[in-house]
């Protein structure tokens, strides 16, 4: 699983919208608090407010808001603004995936891979990052110990 900065900081400026929601933060307010480069934030949040996730105001009582409830919001939703497809395989969707011979089977892996990576993403919602709490299913598999342990070289994820 890679996790681009850009992404990284997209979601983060989410959450710190969905922690003040229904009031705005100003772009420097959200990249002094999360450390993300003031320039790359505001080009981040034309790109949530492009999405309709984020609306802006301008003004002494100006900065930006959540267009919606936080709770309606996924990471999986604010991460395909910033990278499209959450899962893809040499730029296709897995499905469309084909192999020739014995890897065949292969883009079955892909499409099963993509879809724990939905469970997780598609289910945690702004409101829950910011309240600190996870869906069951999300709750049970950060419990694992294995979760937490990085495998060798060899073993990585």
């Amino acid at each position: 699983m890679r996790i681009s900065a850009r992404v990284d900081y997209a979601v983060r400026a989410a959450v710190e919208l969905a922690a003040v929601a229904p009031e705005s933060l100003t772009s420097d307010r959200i990249a002094q608090a999360q450390g993300i480069p003031a320039r790359f934030l505001q080009a981040i949040l034309g790109d949530l407010q492009h999405a309709r996730l984020v609306t802006s105001q301008r003004g002494r009582e100006g900065g930006y808001r959540l267009a919606l409830p936080a709770s309606e919001v996924s990471i999986a939703r604010v991460m395909r603004v910033e990278q499209g497809f959450l899962a893809e395989v040499h730029g296709q969707r897995p499905e469309d995936v084909e192999y020739p011979g014995a890897a065949a089977p292969l883009a079955h892996v892909w499409v099963a891979a993509r879809e724990a990576y939905r469970r997780v993403l598609e289910n945690v919602t702004l409101a829950d990052v910011v309240a600190g709490t996870m869906p069951p299913q999300v709750a049970e598999m950060i419990e694992l110990e294995s979760a937490w342990r990085s495998f060798s070289t060899a073993e990585q994820d």
